[in-house]
């Protein structure tokens, strides 16, 4: 009996630019921030996640949600009895020498709680809900496990009655979503006995938000025959940036309002795959110790995109191999026979202009204006979006084509 493990990331509206005065300890496990115990391992899943992905996508958009992942999938090994639960929280990188399976699922209820309670909270959401065959029963001690740790919910459906059941399905999600997501499910052969639903929804306000007023067409180069129009938006102001001497690529730090930080990242010509590859946790710790603030000029599309995929392709290559091969122990979500499962992954962002005053306003800067420096987002570039207190992954990105 397949199992479907939906995991989504609804919607990310950005916003804005940032005075990158929030990044100084951004990265620094020096500071051994309590909020931060899942941080180390789970970056380094979503490095990995997000590189297999790009190989497996070499010419495609990409986008994926790290944290919203390994939370859904921690989540799910609460149900496997035997070595099964086990082995998949391994998987995700957990050394049970360094912190029990009991200590694993504590860290990432705390990390839910502060995700949910953060200052960004007024504008994002995030959570689990399972739907399933009225006629499966689930076991008591797995719903109050998810409850428990996840905030979970489990909700019964009649999957014979698709018309019925999307509605039910597709009403819930609305409703715990601002009616961002407004249809979950648009084929009756997507549905499954058991579908865990897992979302993030994200409305970023940036500290110095873009002016619509300066936002115009420009080029973006996606390869060197395919050019096409995108409405560019454009800041100047103090800003962190770094040129890098060892990979090729420029990037700039933006912040939000609360904890939201966003890297742009820039490849030299035809160093996507370069990039790329170097991305991993001391990357990112050593571009957060060598950004520099200056005064720069920034044009970054304005684009929507949504990203979809079926894990199953790259979760085997990450040693996440008994979801899928059969012969994986689920009797701890029902006490029916469960065996293979189906694990997919929804992405969606948005990135406009909106920030926290309708006026476009030059930051004041002790730069003089020549020594101001434009940076254009006009080819291929990689977004990536963290909440500054747990060090989560929110999203990663790859754009080839804004669309």
């Amino acid at each position: 009996m397949p199992v479907v493990l939906y995991t989504c990331l609804l919607w990310l509206s950005i916003s804005g630019l940032s005075t990158a005065e929030k990044h100084n300890s951004f990265t620094h496990e020096s500071s051994r921030s309590p909020h931060r115990g899942l941080a180390p391992t789970n970056t380094d899943f979503a490095f990995n996640l997000y590189n297999r992905l790009v190989n497996l996508n070499p010419n495609k958009n990409i986008l994926v949600s790290p944290v919203s992942i390994s939370t859904a999938l921690a989540m799910l090994s609460l149900g496997p009895r035997g070595q099964t639960g086990t082995r998949l929280l391994q998987s995700l990188g957990f050394n049970y020498t360094e912190a029990s399976e009991a200590k694993i699922h504590q860290d990432f209820q705390h990390l839910s709680r502060l995700l949910s309670q953060s200052d960004m909270s007024s504008s994002m959401s995030l959570g689990s809900i399972i739907f399933f065959d009225q006629n499966l029963k689930l076991e008591d001690s797995f719903l109050e496990a998810i409850k428990h740790y996840y905030g979970s919910e489990a909700f019964a459906i009649d999957f014979k009655d698709w018309t019925q059941a999307s509605r039910q399905i597709n009403t819930y999600v609305e409703s715990k979503t601002q009616g961002k997501i407004t249809e979950v499910f648009s084929d009756p052969s997507d549905l499954a006995p058991f579908m865990l639903f897992n979302y993030i929804f994200f409305k970023g306000t940036w500290e110095f938000p873009f002016s619509p007023e300066n936002t115009r067409e420009e080029d973006f180069y996606v390869n060197e025959t395919t050019t096409v129009k995108v409405p560019m938006m454009v800041q100047s102001g103090l800003m962190g940036y770094l040129h890098d001497s060892v990979i090729p690529c420029q990037l700039v730090l933006m912040d939000f309002v609360g904890n939201g930080t966003i890297f742009f990242i820039l490849p030299d010509q035809n160093q996507m795959d370069t990039v790329t590859a170097a991305l991993s946790r001391d990357t990112i710790k050593r571009w957060d110790t060598l950004l520099t603030k200056r005064q720069v000029n920034a044009h970054i599309p304005k684009f929507s995109m949504f990203d979809t995929h079926d894990l199953k392709e790259v979760l085997p290559e990450m040693g996440i191999e008994d979801l899928f091969t059969g012969q994986s122990n689920f009797s701890g979500y029902t006490q029916d026979d469960s065996k293979a499962v189906k694990v997919i992954h929804k992405a969606v962002l948005q990135l406009d202009e909106n920030g926290i005053v309708p006026v476009a306003t030059k930051r004041a800067s002790r730069f003089a204006r020549s020594e101001e420096l434009t940076i254009s987002f006009n080819r291929p570039f990689i977004v990536l979006i963290y909440d500054d207190i747990t060090w989560s992954s929110l999203l990663m990105g790859k754009i080839m084509k804004p669309a």
